[in-house]
């Protein structure tokens, strides 16, 4: 089934709602046609806001613009902007089939008998739902529920797919299978996506960028190795994984140096001003104590199974935590050398 690629446009748009409180602060973004695009950030911080403003469910401030493949769509009402949704919970109707579920926004639009059998069969074929068309949703598991929600969504060939927390109400286990099964489906399908979450690893595993959004703000739009490799800023190396806080005195930021364990780090240039910066636990290297290296003594050990966190203490930081492989010998009370390579470090927001 050949679905439309449509790229998005949205141009200096915002949202301020009547009691004044501004949703969304004006925000420009692009999504390439035929990609998926994840808006992340914690609640309240405008990526649901901005999603119902693609979508037509929200009306945006003057000034704003919305553009599908260069159309504009800012002033069209939803059911004219070519829109497929997938909610949390799916919203499937529960007395209807699995075909009648995926064929449903066909008959309504009063597609041709022939033509709904058709398309829902290729749809079935698409999403691996074969020998289940005349099952209801209750006899269904999780991940075929799922693929009927995202089947009946691109039924009707929208020019773009929105996906609103589609995995939130599920459990840790069950969410790490279907993640890794919408990001299957979204490269099969090769439809514009755009796929709001709150969950890093999420966002990670399905999108190819990622926009991390923070108080009605787009922070940073990148793929998500960048991103969580080199974060432009503070608040994206927070959110994106996990961080240790490195302090600096006013004489180590006279010096352009980061105390670690008794030696300096050198501190790169670009984050001299911040008086903390960050760094994630696998960049902390820990080995036999010698030249060069900090000293610390591991407080706690505790194994994670594909890995090892060690807790560390330091006569001149707050306690770290380092990732080590599995088969680390630092045991607790053991003294250990410790390094992080300077380009390994990241920006910390003051407020932290």
């Amino acid at each position: 089934m050949e679905l439309e690629r449509t790229r998005v446009d949205v141009i200096n748009c915002a949202k301020t709602y009547a009691d004044g409180t501004r949703g969304l602060q004006p925000t420009t973004l692009s999504i390439a046609a035929g990609e998926v695009l994840a808006l992340l950030g914690p609640s309240g911080c405008g990526k649901t806001t901005l999603l119902r403003l693609i979508a037509g469910l929200e009306t945006p401030d003057a000034g704003s613009r919305i553009l599908f493949g260069g159309e504009e769509v800012t002033a069209l009402p939803i059911e004219r902007r070519g829109i497929g949704m997938v909610f949390q919970h799916y919203a499937l109707f529960p007395q209807m089939t699995v075909a009648a579920n995926i064929g449903y926004g066909l008959r309504i639009r009063g597609i041709s008998a022939e033509e709904q059998r058709r398309t829902v069969g290729e749809l079935v074929d698409l999403v691996r739902l074969n020998g289940l068309e005349k099952k209801r949703p209750a006899e269904l598991s999780g991940g075929q529920r799922q693929r009927v929600a995202l089947a009946r969504a691109v039924a009707v060939r929208p020019r773009v797919l929105l996906l609103d927390e589609p995995l939130t109400a599920l459990d840790a286990k069950l969410k790490e299978s279907l993640r890794d099964e919408l990001a299957e489906l979204l490269r099969r399908l090769h439809i514009t996506a755009i796929h709001v979450t709150h969950d890093q690893q999420e966002a990670l595993a399905i999108a190819d960028r990622l926009a991390v959004m923070q108080a009605g703000r787009i922070v940073q739009v990148g793929d998500g190795e960048s991103l969580y490799r080199q974060p432009g800023h503070p608040f994206v190396a927070a959110f994106l994984g996990r961080v240790n806080r490195l302090q600096r005195d006013a004489q180590a930021q006279a010096r352009h140096v980061v105390p670690l364990g008794g030696i300096e780090l050198v501190c790169p240039n670009a984050w001299g001003a911040h008086t903390a910066l960050l760094v994630r636990p696998e960049d902390i290297e820990v080995g036999p104590l010698a030249a060069g290296n900090g000293q610390a003594v591991v407080q706690r050990r505790s194994f994670l199974g594909d890995r090892v966190q060690l807790t560390l203490a330091l006569h001149d930081q707050l306690p770290l935590q380092a990732d080590v492989p599995r088969d680390h010998p630092a045991l607790v009370g053991d003294t250990v050398g410790i390094r992080i390579a300077p380009e390994r470090l990241m920006p910390c927001e003051e407020s932290q």
